[in-house]
């Protein structure tokens, strides 16, 4: 049994690994800004226990309170830290302010750095210490309205390796996934930054190997791996997950 601190995980993929990390046995401190969600979800039946912090984390007081949070219900014991909250925006050049700009990138780089940072003393204290940020496809692709989204998750990659580096003496190992196109009410802000949603939708499809956007389903499997001890010699890295998007 191991205790994973999950920040952002209410729903989407999030909500996917909280479930598939009890399923295992796993005991989860869930962290989001959705109390509802999250609090419904910690409810549900399950192998491992789950509780609910609700903070918000692009806050650095809220990112360090929601750490002792998670050490407080687990008696200081921390194993595996999965941070997957996120901020998307779209919209055209000349529509982006300094303040939209701030609140994207506090949340998505700088909010998981200072997360990993208060959590480091645990993670090193444990037999198991994992790192998980969710980065995205979108730190080697570009999409037009999304210049904080793609430049914050493009600075994931580096903040995972810098990490990996820095914490790896100590057997923590700190790796990124990188989601593609996963249907989830994510990406919503996006689609309605389109012209014609259905249309793109479907001409998106068509790019991708597969032929489908993928679901949370699809990503756990691999926040399973990464957070086990299979996963021991694997660090520094970016999983891409996206039905071949990227490689074509």
């Amino acid at each position: 049994m191991s205790v994973a601190l999950v920040v952002g995980g209410a729903t989407g993929i999030g909500a996917q690994a909280v479930r598939a990390l009890r399923d295992r046995g796993d005991d989860v401190i869930l962290v989001d800004i959705n109390e509802h969600a999250g609090v419904a979800l910690c409810e549900e039946p399950a192998r491992g226990r789950a509780t609910f912090v609700l903070e918000d984390v692009s806050v650095v007081d809220g990112a360090t309170r929601s750490v002792d949070a998670a050490l407080a219900w687990a008696d200081g014991r921390l194993d595996t830290v999965f941070f997957n909250a996120g901020r998307l925006d779209a919209r055209p050049l000349a529509q982006w302010t300094p303040e939209l700009w701030d609140n994207a990138l506090a949340l998505n780089l700088r909010a998981p750095f200072f997360v990993v940072q208060r959590a480091a003393a645990a993670l090193v204290a444990s037999t198991v210490g994992r790192v998980i940020i969710t980065a995205s496809t979108g730190a080697f692709r570009g999409h037009a309205g999304m210049p904080a989204y793609h430049a914050s998750k493009a600075g994931v990659i580096g903040l995972v390796r810098v990490l990996a580096d820095e914490l790896g003496p100590d057997g923590v190992t700190v790796n990124a996934l990188c989601p593609g196109w996963i249907e989830t009410p994510f990406n919503d802000t996006y689609w309605q930054h389109q012209a014609d949603a259905v249309a793109m939708a479907s001409a998106l499809d068509s790019t991708i190997p597969l032929r489908r956007q993928g679901t949370p389903a699809d990503v756990t499997g691999t926040v399973l791996f990464l957070a086990s001890e299979a996963s021991q010699y694997i660090t520094g890295t970016s999983i891409v997950i996206d039905g071949g998007y990227t490689a074509v």
